[in-house]
C-alpha cells in the first residue's frame, strides 16, 4: 500500500498500534529483568515482602529509565 493513499484514521490506527506494540514489549523485558534479578528461589503461593519490594522497586526504576531514554531520543530528533 502506498503510504501518501493513506486515510488519516488508518494511520491514526497503525500509530496506536505500534504504542500498544511498543508497551507491550516495554513490559515484557520489565517483567524479565525484575523477575531474574528480584526472584532467587522458586516462588510460593505468593511473594515474599522483600521479593516484593524488589519487584517494585525494579519496577520503578526501569520505567524511570525508560522514559528519560524516550525524552533524551525526543529532543535529539
Amino acid at each position: 500500500m502506498d503510504p501518501s493513499m493513506a486515510t488519516p484514521e488508518l494511520l491514526q490506527f497503525l500509530n496506536e498500534e505500534k504504542q500498544k506494540a511498543m508497551a507491550n514489549e516495554m513490559l515484557a523485558k520489565l517483567t524479565s529483568v525484575c523477575w531474574d534479578k528480584c526472584i532467587t528461589d522458586k516462588p510460593g503461593s505468593k511473594f515474599s515482602s522483600s521479593e516484593s519490594s524488589c519487584l517494585s522497586n525494579c519496577a520503578g526504576r526501569y520505567v524511570d529509565m525508560s522514559m528519560l531514554l524516550i525524552k533524551r531520543f525526543q529532543s535529539m530528533q
